[in-house]
């Protein structure tokens, strides 16, 4: 190995807020700024009138010691492409790769979403970019399956990108409930759980149903609960990792019903992480982040949502034990550790 460190740069495309993908980038560069052979630097590419706001600057400060942001096409985008030896790029930007590749750098490449199919130039683009890179890893089999989707390129992998999962632990005896984890967006399906939940007309201090989070479905959401009567439904709105994470480990079951073609899927995988299983949607990549331990439902149905929420609180004490281990346990063999990427730099520079 090399005595001087390689220069690593983790490399995305950002709204200016605290996302998925941004998380996944402060994961690697926190990892990497304590591995000695590798000097690490965290970008952002702002979009198109993105301001990076003050919750992402914090976090992305708290786990990398460089970190900047710049807009597309400018002047620094190319400088600090043209400082790395290796790059850590996030989906496919043409501007990235294609400097990149001009400059002879390494590219590595995390795809987190499924193959769009929109105008003939963007989506060319996108092929040309993808086949420049030197390595493509794809967050789970049903993106891989929209880029590659007949003969599997050598160079690619499926595995899922995390971030820092929780670590909570609530005994099974001791969990309640229903939890939803996310922003409160179009295609969640926080509607079809509400619906599905009035259904069933659960005991609500037995059975609560939490949605957690916020966003644009606020007005729609609480006008819901209205006309439909529903008690035992709290909304916590945004609350601290400490917070979410104890409420997650306490619920007995996680509900992710998107109907969206979701590209993994990161709640069901933090839920495995402190054993409670789901009920998920055979929607994208949502089977896959939920594993063998969750149930799965028709995406967009509400009275196939319900049905299985039934089924779940009436499950026997020793099946949802064992779903409970197994959903933990599984975790092992479907997770890369972060190693993972330290040896994969390295050993193809």
């Amino acid at each position: 190995m090399n005595s001087k460190p390689k220069k690593l740069l983790i490399i995305g495309s950002s709204q200016g807020v605290y996302g998925g993908i941004e998380a996944f980038m402060m994961t690697i560069a926190k990892a990497a700024s304590q591995w000695p052979e590798y000097d690490v630097k965290l970008c952002f590419k702002l979009t198109k009138g993105s301001i990076a706001n003050q919750t992402l600057k914090q976090a992305a400060n708290n786990s990398c010691n460089s970190v900047s942001y710049v807009n597309r096409g400018s002047l620094s985008l190319t400088k600090v492409i043209g400082w790395a030896d290796i790059l850590h790029v996030q989906n496919t930007p043409p501007d990235i790769i294609f400097i990149s590749k001009l400059l002879g750098k390494k590219i590595f490449l995390t795809v987190h979403n499924w193959r769009i199919y929109t105008n003939r130039i963007h989506y060319t683009l996108w092929g040309i970019s993808i086949k420049l890179t030197h390595k493509r890893w794809f967050n789970s089999n049903f993106v891989w399956n929209t880029w590659e989707p007949k003969e599997k390129s050598k160079n690619s992998e499926a595995f899922p990108t995390v971030s820092m999962l929780p670590q909570t632990w609530c005994e099974p005896s001791k969990r309640k409930g229903f939890i939803f984890l996310g922003r409160w967006i179009e295609n969640k399906g926080i509607e079809e759980i509400l619906k599905a939940y009035s259904l069933n007309k659960f005991d609500v201090k037995e059975h609560p149903l939490t949605i957690l989070g916020d966003g644009p479905l606020k007005p729609t959401i609480d006008k819901l609960i209205n006309e439909l009567n529903l008690e035992g439904v709290k909304l916590p709105g945004f609350v601290d990792a400490k917070v979410k994470d104890e409420m997650l480990a306490s619920s007995k079951w996680l509900l992710a019903p998107a109907n969206t073609k979701e590209d993994l899927g990161l709640t069901p995988i933090e839920a495995r992480s402190v054993g409670v299983p789901s009920i998920v949607t055979n929607d994208g990549g949502l089977p896959e982040a939920g594993g063998e331990a969750a149930l799965i439902a028709i995406p967009g149905d509400v009275e196939d949502l319900a049905k299985w929420m039934k089924i779940a609180i009436n499950m026997k004490d020793d099946e949802y034990i064992s779903r409970s281990k197994i959903a933990k346990e599984s975790l092992k063999n479907y997770l890369k550790p972060i190693e993972f990427y330290r040896h994969a730099y390295m050993a193809n520079v």
